[in-house]
């Protein structure tokens, strides 16, 4: 039973009144109690639903009567310095309540006809790790990002959808940097927003309302005399030219880029109308990065895959290495137990795609290649992709199957 709902039967049990903070307080500690990345406090019509993600994944928490969902909406508008008077549009806005030892929230409020839905992005400063050898990467691939990431100029960019674990692998990268450097050199970041304070980086959040863009950002913080830059997001035209010259400028840049795989940033940038002579001498590494649920190590057990799932592997592996496979029960996933609150999974790990930008590749980009043509020639050199990241998690009896093809196929196989 969650604090929230033991809280709200406490009360009931004794005829005392709900007191809304201390309800609050009790659902964000749910949150944290979760490991949460996020909290949902839903408004529907008969209760407002609460529910946490864990592992990318939604879980239920606890159902609330909805005359408490007005006070929990202002509760949160109070915390998060927002304006208490307006329902009807969206408002975004930071809290850090003392209780919580140092847990920041980011709070998202949207408007809905059942009343306002709230998220609260939960930023624990226990729960995240940047130490670089912390990510999950394996040791070929850890090896070349600490290579990649001391070169003194140049583009790096990570690749991944939302949640990925992009923005912590920065922040890994440049504590890596500092380890080495001390306070020796100059970083600034420019976020949307500033995720995690970092000592020794000078961070800056967006506030678009007020004009402060990526662009406008990076061409103040050009005159900062900043040697290594963390940009949050390259999203347009502008952010990227001015990214890419720093690159060549003498700066070390670091960024992300939602690009379907890899190799498909470089099409990506060209799409944004960026040179290709200008892609190949500043690009020096892309990383791809996804995050996959591991098997529960308390109920893990052999299973059969869903026969879609063996059907697509066939397609990819052949049909003799699955086979194999099946024949020597390689296969797990967990069956759900307390100790994964019946879910099967426990904890996520990173699997990683490094495209090193060497001759060979700069060459086909500057040709314009196909993006097959040159994850091909990532894959000759050495890349080890996502797919089979995944797969030798599967082998290894880590995760399922049916979890590497929903979170890596659409990309790769």
């Amino acid at each position: 039973m969650s604090a929230t709902e033991q809280y709200i039967e406490a009360q009931a049990a004794a005829n005392e009144l709900v007191d809304v903070p201390q309800l609050v307080t009790y659902i964000i500690q749910d949150g944290i109690d979760h490991a949460a990345s996020d909290i949902h406090i839903e408004p529907w019509e008969d209760m407002t639903g609460v529910r946490v993600r864990v592992n990318g994944v939604l879980q239920w928490v606890v159902g609330i009567p909805s005359d408490f969902h007005e006070n929990i909406c202002g509760r949160f508008k109070v915390m998060s310095n927002m304006k208490s008077h307006v329902k009807d549009l969206p408002q975004d806005g930071k809290a850090a309540p003392e209780e919580f030892n140092g847990v920041q929230l980011r709070v998202s409020i949207f408007p809905t006809v059942y009343g306002e839905k709230i998220v609260c992005r939960i930023f624990n400063p226990d729960a995240k790790m940047f130490n670089i050898e912390s990510l999950g990467f394996d040791d070929d691939t850890l090896e070349r990002f600490k290579e990649i990431v001391s070169k003194p100029t140049g583009l790096i960019l990570l690749t991944g959808p939302t949640g990925s674990g992009k923005t912590t692998a920065i922040y890994a990268a440049i504590g890596h940097i500092l380890e080495k450097a001390g306070n020796a050199i100059a970083v600034s970041s420019v976020e949307d927003p500033v995720e995690q304070n970092l000592d020794w980086v000078n961070q800056s959040s967006l506030n678009v309302s007020m004009g402060y863009t990526y662009p406008l950002a990076l061409r103040s913080l050009m005159r900062q005399d900043p040697e290594i830059i963390m940009v949050g997001e390259i999203r347009d035209e502008e952010t990227a030219d001015i990214a890419i010259n720093a690159g060549m400028t003498g700066h070390l840049v670091i960024s992300t880029l939602h690009s379907g795989t890899t190799s498909g940033t470089f099409a990506r940038l060209i799409n944004m109308n960026i040179e290709p002579f200008l892609l190949a001498s500043t690009i020096i590494g892309v990383l791809g990065v996804r995050l996959l649920r591991q098997n529960c190590l308390h109920c893990s057990a052999p299973y059969q895959p869903e026969a879609f799932a063996i059907e697509q592997l066939r397609q990819h592996e052949g049909g003799d290495y699955v086979d194999q496979i099946l024949e020597h029960d390689s296969f797990y996933r967990g069956t759900g137990c307390t100790a994964c609150s019946n879910t099967g999974f426990g904890g996520r790990s990173s699997i990683t795609e490094l495209l090193t930008c060497d001759a060979d590749v700069r060459e086909a980009v500057m040709k314009k290649k196909p993006t097959s043509e040159i994850q091909a020639i990532a894959v000759n050199a050495g890349m080890t992709t996502l797919w089979d990241g995944g797969l030798q998690m599967v082998v290894d009896r880590k995760t399922t199957l049916e979890e590497i093809l929903q979170k890596v196929a659409a990309d790769q196989v």
